[in-house]
């Protein structure tokens, strides 16, 4: 019963609470602005990149004063100044391939793979024969010799219940 009572003080508590922070918020309240700022910051997004540092600076300190304020007074620019300052492509965040990069990125990855084809394919054609040591006939003569020779009888060719196919790699 003692714990029903307390959860009702809590709720009605909230409840309070709510009311208070609803009637000290005021929704038509006037966009703040300061007046020592050179720079508006309706536009920032779009003037970041031609501002001084310390222009930049000046617009960080006056965007973290307006957000020390409530956030409910702040017009929606402010919000996205300050959301751009924050967040925005710019200082450590700036990306390291610049648009348009990507196909020429791409384009040369394909070029260079073409060209080793190439060159492979010119190797290839001036090569000459295979040897003859990369023949069937000639690996299972290598494992008959290895056999007779009992090279590795613990583990290999010559062991007891050998199930590999010892020097043959060819198919």
């Amino acid at each position: 019963m003692n714990a029903l009572r307390a959860s009702k003080a809590t709720t009605s508590a909230s409840r309070a609470l709510f009311a208070v922070r609803a009637a000290s918020t005021s929704v038509g309240a006037s966009p703040i602005r300061s007046s020592t700022s050179a720079v508006p910051l309706a536009n920032v997004e779009a003037q970041w990149s031609g501002l001084s540092a310390e222009e930049q600076v000046e617009v960080h300190r006056e965007l973290e004063e307006l957000q020390k304020r409530d956030w409910k007074t702040l017009s929606i620019d402010e919000k996205k100044a300050a959301y751009f300052v924050a967040f925005g492509p710019h200082g450590p965040r700036t990306p390291v391939v610049p648009e348009g990069q990507t196909m020429k990125v791409i384009t040369g990855t394909l070029a260079l793979i073409g060209v080793a084809t190439a060159v492979y394919g010119v190797i290839r054609s001036y090569g000459g024969a295979m040897p003859k040591t990369f023949t069937k006939e000639y690996q299972e003569a290598m494992n008959e010799r290895a056999k007779e020779q009992k090279m590795n009888p613990i583990t290999g060719i010559s062991s007891e219940g050998y199930k590999g196919t010892g020097f043959v790699v060819s198919k």
